[in-house]
């Protein structure tokens, strides 16, 4: 009977120090969690620039030509970027710092999105993770530096008529990418669609509709503008260039990209 006493109690203590260990590490994550929310939240209160990875991973073989305008092209959308920023605020700190980071060779693409539901998201976080943290390995790159990385992901065109660019990203989050068909005339616009998923990264929502079109007026960078055809730039959240009342283009240059009155509102350059 003093065994079998033994052996009960002993079995309470290791379920209340396995219990203790579990609630240790809960709120150990959850600690994290909270953490990381408020450095997230932080990022748009705009009292210091953001510190931006752009990383060109080379899923294929590239025109040397395309490689090296899309570095010298990351300076040009630094710069329009804070044109923007200081369009809304007169003498603002610089919103970014965007480095640019690669090219990093791994022909592994980036995990797509299987589903809508609370487990899904949650695998799609788990398989974003482990893929970018490959990536970061590769180019020996240090997350923790930086506010957000966007992952441009690039292979030749397949063919010269139609070139595809798609993002992704997770609204409010630290991470984007971007799938493309890159050479050196796809440049800007490539650099456009990873602006767009930067900006969601910072709460920015998506300024068209199912079918593509341009919302109005929310996606119209001068929503103001008389006649409001045609739009002079495309807004970041939009991605088009609406020049008639059911006619719109891609932006052909960094120089017409434009963060609209309500993307402001949304990343807090605006109240």
């Amino acid at each position: 009977m003093a065994r079998s006493a033994f052996s009960i109690r002993s079995s309470g203590t290791f379920f209340r120090v396995r219990v203790t260990i579990l609630l240790l590490v809960l709120s150990g994550v959850l600690l994290w969690g909270w953490r990381d929310v408020r450095r997230r939240r932080g990022r748009t209160s705009w009292d210091r620039p953001l510190a931006i990875a752009i990383v060109l991973v080379r899923q294929t073989p590239l025109e040397a030509s395309a490689v090296l305008t899309f570095q010298d092209r990351v300076a040009a959308l630094d710069g329009r970027l804070t044109d923007e920023r200081r369009r809304y605020e007169s003498g603002a700190l610089r919103p970014f710092v965007l480095t640019f980071v690669g090219p990093v060779d791994d022909a592994v693409p980036p995990p797509s999105p299987a589903g809508e539901t609370l487990i899904d998201a949650a695998r799609q976080t788990w398989s974003s993770w482990r893929w970018s943290s490959r990536v970061d390995s590769l180019a020996a790159l240090d997350a923790s530096a930086f506010d957000s990385r966007i992952y441009v992901c690039a292979r030749v065109p397949l063919d010269a008529a139609r070139e595809m660019v798609e993002g992704e990203s997770e609204e409010g989050g630290r991470i984007g990418t971007v799938e493309v068909e890159l050479d050196a005339s796809m440049v800007d616009f490539a650099l456009f669609v990873a602006a767009h998923e930067l900006f969601h990264t910072l709460g920015a929502t998506d300024k068209y509709d199912a079918s593509g079109h341009t919302l109005v007026p929310a996606g119209l960078a001068e929503p103001d503008r008389v006649p409001p055809w045609p739009q002079r730039f495309a807004e970041i959240m939009a991605e088009n260039r609406p020049i008639g009342a059911n006619l719109e283009v891609p932006p052909e240059s960094l120089d017409e990209l434009a963060v609209g009155p309500a993307t402001a509102r949304e990343i807090g350059w605006t109240r």
